[in-house]
């Protein structure tokens, strides 16, 4: 049982450990997930600065700048323009095709080019990583000179929809993992000594009756037939008093003679064995008989 026990702790101890490296791999894993993101999106106001550059040089302007980026929404850029251009709508497909190839997590977008002054959509487009699903119109018009700028749409990335539902969907089987370990164990209730039949236990003391033994402190004592038939009545009734007439009877009766001296004697032979337990003895009742007391626990009854 000890040995068990000390395994069970062990592997407690290795348990906990690797809770605490799971949990510190997914708070890792959380924050490289937020620098990436960060990186991403740099990278995308990059390119799609290098979209409104590619598109000023397009429509002959080789000054005016392109203004900072706005994002306007989760995955929703806008493009902005310091003064008035003209575009082909299949120029604009081309490049901004070529242009957002350099983005990984790019495959799908919606573009449509809002004009300044109404907000009303000049031109729109649907791009798909399956060119077959491409929604693309009235290209080769040159469209007026305006103020516009390009509204961007990106589809959610599925690999970071998946990252969100790793770190959220683990998190709760962390915590059941450390409540399973950390809670306290539950006490493991001693199972019951199976005695086998016609044997009892007297305290620290195995009474074997069928072999006529007594086994204590890895000592076996022999018992005679008397003796043993003087303790089984005793181990049938222990801490209650025995009259003498019914020990008498029940041991010579049948022999036919009652030697009221020779109860005494076997009283004392049986207390002289018993002696390795100092928890149990055979007491003398003035005027009644005798009582087998056993102080430390219950005698276990027989199993038939």
């Amino acid at each position: 049982m000890s040995h068990s026990k000390n395994t069970f702790t062990i592997k407690r101890k290795y348990l906990i450990v690797l809770l605490l490296i799971l949990s510190t791999s997914v708070i890792g894993m959380a924050f490289s997930k937020d620098d990436n993101d960060d990186f991403k999106v740099s990278k995308r106001e990059v390119l799609l600065r290098k979209i409104g550059h590619e598109l000023l040089l397009q429509s002959g302007d080789r000054t005016s700048r392109v203004l900072p980026v706005k994002k306007i929404a989760e995955n929703e850029y806008q493009i902005l323009f310091a003064n008035e251009l003209t575009f082909q709508p299949d120029s604009l497909i081309n490049t901004t095709r070529r242009v957002l190839a350099l983005d990984p997590f790019a495959a799908d977008y919606i573009v449509n080019v809002l004009r300044c002054d109404d907000s009303g959509v000049a031109y729109g487009y649907a791009i798909s990583k399956n060119k077959k699903e491409d929604i693309v119109a009235c290209i080769g018009r040159a469209q007026p000179k305006a103020c516009y700028r390009i509204d961007i749409k990106f589809k959610p990335a599925e690999i970071h929809a998946i990252n969100n539902n790793y770190l959220l969907g683990s998190l709760p089987f962390l915590a059941l993992v450390g409540f399973m370990l950390l809670r306290p164990a539950k006490k493991q209730q001693a199972v019951p000594e199976v005695v086998p039949a016609d044997t009892y236990m007297l305290g620290a003391v195995l009474f074997d009756s069928k072999n006529r033994k007594l086994r204590v402190n890895e000592q076996t004592i022999d018992l005679t037939a008397t003796e043993t038939r003087i303790l089984l009545i005793f181990a049938l009734s222990p801490n209650l008093t025995i009259e003498r007439s019914r020990l008498q009877k029940e041991i010579w009766e049948d022999e036919g003679v009652i030697v009221g001296r020779s109860l005494d004697m076997f009283i004392s032979k049986l207390r002289k064995k018993l002696e390795p337990d100092p928890d149990i003895n055979i007491v003398a009742i003035r005027g009644k008989g005798y009582k087998l007391e056993i102080n430390s626990q219950e005698v276990l009854p027989r199993i038939n």
